[in-house]
């Protein structure tokens, strides 16, 4: 289970807003996530508290592939992002690190900036616990599941690995 504050955006926000390629020369998480949203949000590293969510209109993580993208929030302490819908390279990149996703177009209607949100992504389900309200979002299948639970692609391959051995 999920609990967080949310921070809430609009609509296509871009790779490029989430971390500016000036910032791609880098390559460490920690540095990455003190960058993150700083073009659209110059508070939100200020803000940000681990385990908060961001929610977002359609087309979360458009533009470029980058990788950073996803570390970024990740590493900067969002438990999970909720949008009406994402970009598909931005959604495997932040399921290949482990950064869990959520698809619902109620939900980022319903949700504000501020409000406090609990996510099951088990049973696919986000709650609202200012407003009440309850909201639904499609689960993952069961092997992007243990990507996210075991921290992503990486993690997952070396956890199969030594338990081969």
């Amino acid at each position: 289970m999920l609990k967080g504050t949310v921070h809430k955006y609009g609509a296509n926000v871009n790779t490029d807003e989430i971390i500016p390629a000036r910032y791609l020369n880098v390559s460490e998480a920690e540095l990455l996530a003190q960058h993150c949203m700083e073009d659209i949000d110059l508070d939100f590293v200020k803000k940000v508290k681990p385990g908060d969510i961001i929610v977002a209109d359609a087309n979360f993580g458009c533009g470029s592939s980058r990788e950073h993208a996803p570390l970024a929030i990740k590493t900067s302490g969002v438990s999970c992002v909720i949008a009406k819908s994402f970009a598909r390279i931005f959604f495997r990149n932040a399921i290949n690190i482990g950064l869990p996703l959520q698809e619902s177009e109620e939900a980022a209607n319903g949700i504000s900036n501020d409000d406090i949100v609990e996510v099951d992504l088990e049973k696919g389900t986000i709650r609202n616990l200012t407003t009440g309200k309850q909201f639904t979002a499609k689960p993952y299948p069961e092997f992007m599941s243990r990507l996210v639970k075991t921290g992503g692609l990486i993690e997952y391959t070396r956890q199969r690995v030594v338990n081969r051995k």
